[in-house]
């Protein structure tokens, strides 16, 4: 593993943190959300860019403090700052050394194993991503749109020149903005792209507006669904705010050990960083929970930004039919719909979601590799895989639950 040591040869502009620590709240987020303090929008600043919660310092540093992402666990933080001297950063980016490919959801796993095969050290790699949260944001975190392109070139040179002052094979960038992934291309990073599935809000303004949209079929078989779902006396609960307490992330980690352990083997999150989020972001949180019999049995974590609700975590302790549909999806659009919010992105993977509503929805990664017949070879696999992504998802689009109109 590369040393620790914050800067090397460098430009004087751009300076690399072992933690975010070393940069205060208020400067992260001025690159992270510009034209919002905290959570809340400036009303000197005109919102150019929707508020992201998992950029900002508060979900990052929670991460760090505790004992989430961090060298123990294979993390170890590469932050780049991007600076004129004693004045504010220009931009900053999210960057971590990682001696795995664990918490991404971009899988390179195969890549990894060629590349050693052919007698190369795939790890340490440089990812620059949001660990655990495969959640689309901006990945170069700029302060000053007037400049972007011109500090985008800058922020490319750095993360090339930070992959081989570590020694680390390749640098990614995952879940970035199409906006990116284009100017990325540029200065020779390779493109790849996937699909999730986001839920729309065409203006609805209830739940049955929504399924008025779509066939007959399927309405009857969501009602259903969602009958089946609170049988057994099951009731639900949004929580947020002040009405979040310890008692519920106690519960709640609870769930997601239990999930984890099963689905995973080893669950990536501490108990500690769901106190921290509760201190420092209750008012972006909104965890739902589903009760029975006075008990707690499931629940669904979902971060609120100013436009998109995102579903990040889901567990329980009792299996019914239909629960984790209704916790993790249904309810979320409800939420969406009540809150006026355009935009429900429910995680990673998921066909399944297709028949509720969510839609399929490119997401894109960015790799710099600097071996050139390791490049070459990726660039081959990714034009192809591309090409397949586009195929499905234009079949999927075909299948989609919505009425067909003419």
């Amino acid at each position: 593993m590369a040393s620790d040591h914050k800067s090397a040869d460098l430009p004087n502009t751009v300076r690399v943190l072992s933690s975010l620590s070393e940069i205060g709240r208020e400067a992260w987020d001025a690159c992270a959300n510009p034209g919002w303090t905290g959570s809340k929008p400036l009303e000197s600043k005109p919102q150019e860019i929707p508020y992201n919660p998992f950029l900002s310092h508060d979900y990052l540093w929670s991460l760090e403090e505790s004992g989430s992402a961090v060298a123990k666990a294979g993390w170890y933080a590469r932050h780049l700052v991007l600076e004129t001297p004693g004045c504010a950063p220009l931009a900053v980016v999210p960057a971590y050394l990682k001696t795995h490919s664990q918490g991404e959801y971009v899988f390179d796993h195969g890549w990894a194993d060629a590349y050693q095969r052919a007698g190369g050290d795939y790890y340490p790699k440089l990812q620059i991503s949001i660990p655990f949260t495969p959640v689309t944001g901006r990945r170069m975190l700029i302060a000053d749109r007037t400049r972007q392109k011109q500090i985008e070139t800058l922020l490319a040179a750095a993360i090339q020149q930070v992959t081989v002052q570590y020694e680390a094979s390749s640098a990614h960038l995952t879940f970035l903005t199409e906006n990116e992934w284009n100017a990325l291309s540029d200065h020779q990073f390779l493109r790849r792209t996937d699909q999730q599935f986001h839920w729309q809000n065409n203006g609805y303004g209830s739940y049955e507006e929504f399924l008025a949209a779509l066939s007959s079929s399927k309405r009857k078989a969501l009602r259903k669904e969602r009958r089946k779902a609170l049988e057994n006396d099951i009731e639900i609960v949004w929580l947020t705010g002040s009405d979040l307490t310890e008692r519920h992330w106690d519960i709640f980690f609870d769930f997601y050990i239990d999930t984890g352990n099963r689905k995973w083997g080893s669950p990536y999150l501490t108990r500690r960083f769901f106190s921290l989020i509760g201190e420092r972001m209750a008012d972006r949180i909104l965890l739902i929970m589903a009760k029975r019999h006075g008990r707690y049995i499931a629940g669904a974590l979902n971060f609120i930004g100013s436009d998109t609700i995102y579903g990040r975590n889901w567990g329980c302790l009792e299996d019914h039919p239909f629960l984790h549909f209704e916790l993790c999806y249904h309810q979320a659009i409800d939420w969406a719909i009540a809150n006026g919010y355009q935009t429900v992105e429910a995680g990673a993977q998921g066909a399944h979601k297709l028949a509720r509503g969510y839609i399929p929805t490119t997401t894109y990664s960015a790799h710099w590799i600097p071996n050139s017949g390791f490049r070459s070879a990726v660039e081959n696999y990714l034009e192809q895989e591309r090409l397949h992504v586009k195929l499905e998802q234009q079949a999927l689009t075909s299948h989609t639950p919505f009425r067909k109109t003419d």
